[in-house]
Order: structure tokens, then C-alpha cells, then sequence
């Protein structure tokens, strides 16, 4: 899709108020150290930092006038007066809404009714800023690539390669020809074999894993629609990916690695992308799908004792 972050962000139309936040937990790790002080001061106080100058906000922040014009930009808003107006916007949402009981990190001592209230917290959120940051352009071009594939191939490792099974095995409920592969070897060689017609998926979390990069790199020099799911944006990953859907994850701890938060996001942008192709193959898919209903219905039949 692209190789430079601010065009992929810069859109006519910037992003709700209710996104901000979203877009700025996935952006962040990206940005300069200057630019991610001005992102963490507008999503930390919406409310006090709509009420500053490009100057105050340079001044509270430490950094440059023009370091909050490029952080305003690189959120998708054509300058910083629109980037106000969106503060402005969150904060009331913020203001109107009920403040959340449960925001701290799980600790080694919680009790586990604890530990459940901090996962769902957390796995909400996630969600939320998921759904928010989630460019349906981008979802609805793979959707009609995926929906018209004559073969389509999922690449992932760890706990992404579990995503791609999902996928590859809803996917294959409905009729369509798709492979998770989880070899990188494996994933290469099968990748060699793709064309124009077919649609290659990456699933990594950092943007950069290697073993996933570089079957999509060879999907898309064979002339495949490729598309990348990934929590960043600007990740390698991305240079050979003709669509991007960006995932959101929640904050990494001691008991809650990336692996998990980026697992649900992924989930959800993969149960989108297949609810679009079931939709647009439905006179298919439905068929399939009851098909596969009815040869697996003897096995939730409780046998006579």
C-alpha cells in the first residue's frame, strides 16, 4: 500500500474524535520522541490541551511548533486548528461517558476475579480502538480481492499464525480455496506459485517479522493482491502490501505480552474481512456453510448409552 506513514494518515476527511485516542496508541511507536510527547499530551488531557495555542502546546510539550503541526498531520488532520476541534470533541465524549472502574496493570498478587475484570477491560479497548482505526476503504477492497480469489494464502508465525488458521478455516467453510502456511520455507515456495487473480494475507503484529515479510514479498512480485494486517502502519511488511488494515493492541505488562492484545485485534479484523466475503459470495457461501453444518451435526449428537 505505501511506504510513507504521513500519506498513509493524511486523509480529506480526518478521523472522528472518537478515533484520536485509537490512532494515536497505534501510532505512537513510530513517532520521534518529540512527536510522541505532543501525542501522548493530547491523548492524556484532550480537554486542557484544546484549550492551548500551537505555541502552548509546543511549549507544554517541549518541543517545536512545527513538531505539532507534523504530529497534527501525521493523525490525519490538515492542520492543528482541526486537530483542536477533534481535542475538543473527545473530551466532551470522555465528559458524557462513564468513567472506566478498571484501568491498572494485573499483578502477580490479583485475585482472579481481578485478573478476569483486567482482560476484559483490556481486550474492550483493544477492540474499540480497533474498530475506530480500522480504514474500511482499505477493508472493503480486500474484501472484493478475497471475495473473487482463485486461491488465497495466509502467512503468520506465533500467535498471528493462529489467527491465519482461523481465517483459512472459515474461509474454507464457505468454498474458497485458502492455506494458512506457518512454514516460512513452506510459505516461500507456495507464494512462488501465486499470480494475478490470487490474494496473499501477512499477519504480523510488529510489521517487520522476516518469515512473513518475505513470502509476501514474493506474492506481490508475482503479481497477487496482497494485504497486510498489522499493528504498524509503517512496518516493512508494508512495502509490498497493496492493502493495509491496521490493528490496535492494549499496553504490554509483565503478565500481559503483545502477543495476547495483538491476537484479539487480529481477530477481529480477520472475522471482518471474512463476514465482507461471506456477504459478497453469499448465494455460495450459504450453501457451504449449511453443508458443512450438516456433515458435522452427528458429531455434537450425544451418543445412546
Amino acid at each position: 500500500m505505501t511506504n510513507d506513514l504521513k500519506e498513509s494518515f493524511s486523509a480529506d476527511s480526518p478521523p472522528a474524535p472518537a478515533a484520536l485516542a485509537a490512532k494515536v496508541r497505534t501510532l505512537a511507536p513510530s513517532m520521534t520522541r518529540s512527536m510522541q510527547r505532543v501525542a501522548e499530551a493530547v491523548a492524556g488531557d484532550p480537554a486542557g490541551c484544546a484549550a492551548l495555542t500551537v505555541t502552548g502546546l509546543a511549549e507544554l510539550t517541549g518541543t517545536s511548533e512545527a513538531t505539532v503541526v507534523r504530529t497534527a498531520r501525521l493523525l490525519g488532520y490538515p492542520g492543528y486548528r482541526d486537530l483542536r476541534l477533534a481535542l475538543a470533541g473527545l473530551a466532551a465524549h470522555q465528559q458524557s461517558g462513564r468513567a472506566p472502574a478498571v484501568t491498572a496493570d494485573i499483578a502477580v498478587d490479583d485475585p482472579i476475579a481481578d485478573v478476569v475484570a483486567k482482560l476484559a477491560y483490556d481486550e474492550q479497548q483493544t477492540l474499540a480502538d480497533t474498530a475506530a482505526g480500522l480504514d474500511t476503504v482499505q477493508l472493503g477492497a480486500a474484501v472484493a480481492a478475497a471475495a473473487t480469489a482463485r486461491r488465497i494464502d495466509i502467512y503468520g508465525v506465533g500467535a498471528s499464525s493462529l489467527v491465519g488458521q482461523d481465517l483459512a478455516q472459515k474461509l474454507a467453510r464457505i468454498g474458497l480455496i485458502a492455506h494458512s502456511h506457518t512454514d516460512p520455507h513452506l510459505a516461500v515456495t507456495n507464494a512462488v506459485q501465486l499470480r494475478s487473480g490470487d490474494v496473499a494475507i501477512a499477519i504480523t503484529h510488529s510489521g517487520s517479522t522476516v518469515d512473513v515479510i518475505e513470502p509476501l514479498r514474493v506474492a506481490f512480485d508475482r503479481g497477487a493482491t496482497t494485504i497486510a494486517i498489522t499493528g504498524r502502519p509503517d512496518g516493512p511488511v508494508t512495502q509490498y502490501a497493496d492493502h493495509v488494515l491496521t490493528t490496535s493492541t492494549a499496553r504490554e505488562s509483565e503478565l500481559r505480552p503483545a502477543a495476547m492484545s495483538s491476537r484479539t485485534s487480529q481477530l477481529l479484523v480477520v472475522d471482518c474481512l471474512f463476514i465482507g466475503v461471506a456477504q459478497r459470495t453469499y448465494e455460495t457461501a450459504a450453501p457451504a456453510l449449511a453443508a458443512s453444518y450438516e456433515a458435522l451435526a452427528h458429531r455434537h449428537t450425544p451418543r445412546p448409552r
